[in-house]
């Protein structure tokens, strides 16, 4: 029993991957970027990505958020977020006299791809995600005829088909991997005609990040998630945690909101993060369990990650000129006095 150690025995899981994906780190550069090479003001339409210290952070660096692209005076610059918008949104933007960067991620950019060509030929599209989701509103506008909502198996019930052979199902690419197969395992039972889109729609990063969470969840008897409320993404590891057989999962934006309690009688914990959450708040988390005795942090490797996407184009080009020819072209009318280029 001759141990120096102060907490023999406790230890921390370190998932990996964890924390941000390639369509993430993309969307914040772009942000940033932008905002390098056109100075503030650049306005972004939406979150930029589901994570609060992100948001909080690049608001200080003079990006303004918005929720409608009517807020966004004329020519200025608007930038769209990871999650993607509905074409409708690319109207309102020129119709605003603003100069636009699409920072929407590829994999979900493939999504809407899908949808747009599935209701050309005319399918039935079963869309799974969740219900008022930025990404499930931009993917449901590319075809609003065609597209319906299934939230989860329990919504199967009520889809109604016009013709049961021509069904095809897609899906919000941050759920969880297995809640979608149940959906679409219900749906099949369903519509046995039912196509599945040309590739697994859900991202390689949910995936993995999900992955790692199984087997650690397994071992830990608390799972601690680093991410924000209204992170998909994040939500699902907490609930992947807790089916894997972990005790208790929680969500935390940052460490200072990780209670005492959650340790009692625990001696392995396991850290992740979501998609859309810097590293530096999981050091965070790190350090606030090691100064409670968790020092010894062993790494759960479920993947390797080495993909990137280049960023958008729009950064290429000068859009503060852009952006002031689409006001001037038109007269100047009705500008606030913004359309000039900073």
């Amino acid at each position: 029993m001759g141990a120096m150690t102060a907490s023999p025995g406790r230890r921390v899981l370190l998932a990996a991957p964890r924390g941000y994906c390639a369509g993430v780190d993309r969307a914040v550069i772009a942000v940033e970027k932008a905002l390098e090479q056109y100075g503030a003001p650049v306005y972004v339409r939406h979150e930029i990505v589901h994570n609060k210290y992100v948001v909080q952070t690049l608001e200080k660096k003079g990006a303004i958020f918005v929720e409608q692209t009517e807020e966004v005076p004329p020519g200025n610059i608007v930038m769209f977020s990871a999650h993607g918008v509905a074409p409708v949104v690319h109207e309102e933007a020129a119709r605003g006299k603003l100069a636009t960067i699409d920072a929407t991620c590829p994999l979900v950019t493939k999504v809407h791809k899908e949808a747009v060509r599935f209701a050309n030929d005319d399918y039935d599209i079963l869309l799974i995600g969740h219900e008022g989701h930025e990404e499930v509103i931009g993917t449901s506008g590319e075809a609003p005829d065609h597209i319906q909502l299934v939230d989860g198996p329990e919504d199967v019930a009520k889809v109604e088909v016009r013709d049961p052979s021509k069904v095809v199902w897609l899906s919000q690419t941050t759920l969880s991997v297995d809640e979608t197969m149940e959906t679409v395992d219900a749906l099949k039972d369903k519509f046995p005609q039912l196509i599945s889109p040309p590739s697994d729609d859900i991202c390689y990063a949910t995936q993995n990040r999900q992955l790692a969470v199984k087997q650690m969840g397994a071992e830990a008897e608390l799972v601690i998630v680093v991410g924000s409320r209204n992170s998909s993404n994040s939500k699902r590891l907490v609930e992947v945690a807790k089916q894997a057989g972990s005790r208790a999962a929680y969500l935390v934006d940052f460490a200072d909101e990780i209670e005492e309690a959650w340790l009692e009688g625990v001696t392995t914990v396991g850290v992740t993060s979501g998609a859309s959450v810097p590293d530096v708040l999981v050091e965070q988390v790190l350090e606030w369990l090691s100064q409670r005795g968790f020092e010894d942090v062993e790494i759960v490797k479920a993947a390797e990650e080495s993909i990137t996407f280049s960023l958008p184009k729009e950064l290429r080009r000068d859009l503060r000129e852009e952006a002031a020819a689409l006001v001037a072209e038109r007269g100047g009318s009705g500008t606030t006095g913004s359309g000039s280029v900073a």
